[in-house]
C-alpha cells in the first residue's frame, strides 16, 4: 500500500518505500504546514543528490546537517534543532535496529508494542506516536494485532482527526476542520475562565 499524501508524487513515493523517510516526515510534522513537513525528506535528497542512510545521517556532521536543513527554503521552521533531532533519530535505528528503520514496525509483534518502540524515537510524544501507528496502519497496512486500540482514536475507522486520514485534498480539508473546531472549543473554553 503506498502512502497517497496531497503531496507531489516524488514525495509520496519516497515516503512509501523509505522508512527513514518516513520518520523524518512524522518527525518533521510539529509547527509547520504538513505539506512542508511531509516533502522535506525528498528535499533532503536532492540537496544531498542522494538518499541517505541511517548511518550517514548519525555520522553527519551536525554543523553541516543544519546548513543543509536551513538551505532556503528551511525544511523546518526551526532547522537547526530539527538536523539535530533527526540525528538523534537516525542513531537510534543504527543503535536499535541495525541501521533498518522499517525494523521498527516489521519485527513488533504487536501494536503495544509498535507504540512503545514509536514513543521512544525522539520527538515522539504519546499524541505522535498514536498518530504514526495510524498512519502506519491505514496507509501502509501495518496492522500487527491490537494496532487500532494502540492508536487510540487516531485509529478508528473512517475518521479524520489526523495525518493518518489524509488521502487527498477532500480528507486534507477535513482533517483541518477538525482541528479548526478543537480549537476554536478551547479558545471559548480560555475565554470562559476569564
Amino acid at each position: 500500500m503506498p502512502i497517497s499524501l496531497p503531496v507531489d508524487d516524488e514525495a509520496n513515493e519516497l515516503l512509501s518505500r523509505n522508512a527513514l523517510a518516513l520518520l523524518i516526515a512524522m518527525l518533521l510534522d510539529q509547527q509547520v504546514p504538513f505539506e512542508r513537513a511531509f516533502s522535506a525528506p525528498r528535499d533532503l535528497v536532492r540537496r544531498l543528490g542522494h538518499e541517505p542512510t541511517p548511518e550517514e545521517l548519525a555520522d553527519f556532521d551536525p554543523d553541516a546537517l543544519a546548513a543543509v536543513f536551513s538551505e532556503r527554503p528551511a525544511l523546518h521552521r526551526f532547522p537547526k534543532a530539527m538536523a539535530a533531532r533527526s540525528q538523534v533519530l537516525a542513531r537510534l535505528i543504527v543503535d536499535e535496529y541495525d541501521g533498518d528503520a522499517a525494523a521498527l514496525w516489521t519485527t513488533s509483534s504487536s501494536g503495544a508494542e509498535l507504540l512503545k518502540r514509536v514513543s521512544a524515537l525522539p520527538g515522539f510524544g504519546e499524541v505522535k506516536a498514536k498518530i504514526f501507528v495510524a498512519l502506519l496502519g491505514k496507509q501502509l497496512g501495518v496492522r500487527p494485532d491490537g494496532w487500532r486500540e494502540a492508536a487510540g482514536s487516531f485509529g478508528d475507522e473512517d475518521s479524520y482527526v489526523s495525518v493518518a486520514d489524509i488521502v487527498d485534498d477532500e480528507s486534507l480539508g477535513k482533517v483541518r476542520a477538525y482541528k479548526q473546531s478543537l480549537k476554536a472549543a478551547a479558545k471559548a473554553k480560555s475565554a470562559a475562565k476569564a
